[in-house]
């Protein structure tokens, strides 16, 4: 809780890749900053975090390097490392937390309902990106990043959604440490955007 009694908001966006959710994020960002030029804001993306990771030249970055450039899942206790080193670290009581695509699975939901308890961040706002399968794939092909054009590459990673998230999206929508916001993320990115904007802050 900050100094004047208001605890900052948190906001967390998950959805299957493809779904948008990194350009929704940084728009809900800009939203913020436009209606308070003064506020705070922690982005937290553990893609980013694990692509900086593996380029150094420690024994697990290496084993981590190996299972990215085979196109495995890295291991939750790694991921769990990556955003809570960045939380431990770097946020400050007054920002507001916006969190990009994670978590990844059950287990990494569990951990990170107890950190939003440790920093005072329940309820947070989870926006659940909607979209089927068959969008994604379509999404990601034309999108034509290196781990995107590799079909093998591409299949596993939805099928990282359909076993692996889902069961973590369930878990939220029954955890009262989060406010879900399911929204339909096959339209416009402004439609998505305006949507994410009336249903948490109607």
């Amino acid at each position: 809780m900050t100094s004047n009694g208001v605890n900052p908001q948190t906001f967390i966006f998950l959805g299957n890749s493809g779904s948008g959710k990194g350009t929704q994020a940084r728009l809900l960002e800009s939203y913020i900053q436009k209606k308070n030029p003064e506020a705070s804001i922690f982005y937290l993306e553990t893609g980013n975090h694990f692509r900086e990771f593996i380029q150094s030249p420690s024994y697990s970055a290496e084993l981590s390097r190996t299972l990215y450039e085979k196109g495995e899942r890295q291991p939750d206790f790694l991921a769990v490392h990556m955003w809570s080193k960045a939380l431990i670290n770097e946020l400050s009581p007054r920002d507001t937390l916006i969190i990009d695509g994670t978590p990844r699975s059950l287990p990494e939901a569990e951990i990170l309902s107890t950190a939003l308890v440790f920093y005072n961040r329940s309820p947070a706002h989870f926006i659940f990106l909607n979209v089927s399968r068959a969008w994604s794939e379509e999404r990601l092909r034309k999108r034509g990043r290196s781990d995107d054009t590799d079909v093998v590459k591409r299949i596993k990673r939805l099928d990282w959604f359909d076993l692996d998230v889902k069961p973590a999206l369930v878990y939220v929508e029954n955890n009262p440490a989060y406010t879900l916001h399911e929204i339909n993320g096959e339209q416009s990115i402004e439609k998505v955007h305006t949507d994410i904007i009336s249903d948490i802050f109607s």
